[in-house]
């Protein structure tokens, strides 16, 4: 007699088997005909061309993450959508003090300038004009 651990550990070492098996029926029945397209590297429809270790902007990164961000917590109304009801005045203020802070949120990654795609560029001040400056500020010395 079996215990559900051991009916876990039984499946776990079925699933184990079924795809080993299945990777080696693969290796068996496939064609092998490599050629020297076959072996290139695939990247989206596009020829690799060049060194893959280029500077990559990091905004795609940034846009991509407060994407993400903002997607799983508005995904996190939907339930409050449907029972919000249910709990009265109090589930209705919790649910917009929720909405309140993600707006808030995305007020200020547009105030940051992490939403804008192309930012402008910040022109080097020279010598005499932060010399000037600074003696504005701190008197001569």
């Amino acid at each position: 007699m079996l215990t559900e651990f051991g009916k876990i550990l039984i499946f776990l070492i079925l699933a184990i088997i079924f795809v080993a098996l299945a990777f080696i029926v693969n290796r068996i029945i496939r064609p092998q005909k490599p050629t020297r397209e076959k072996l290139m590297t695939y990247e989206c429809g596009e020829n690799p061309i060049g060194s893959p270790w280029i500077k990559f902007n990091v905004r795609f990164y940034v846009v991509a993450l407060i994407f993400l961000l903002f997607d799983v917590e508005i995904t996190l109304l939907i339930p409050w959508a449907l029972v919000y009801r249910e709990f009265g005045l109090y589930g209705f203020l919790v649910g917009f003090l929720f909405l309140f802070i993600l707006i808030l949120g995305m007020l200020y990654e547009w105030r940051k300038g992490d939403l804008d795609w192309v930012k402008p560029e910040v022109k080097p001040k020279d010598l005499k004009t932060v010399m000037k400056e600074f003696e504005e500020q701190y008197g001569k010395s």
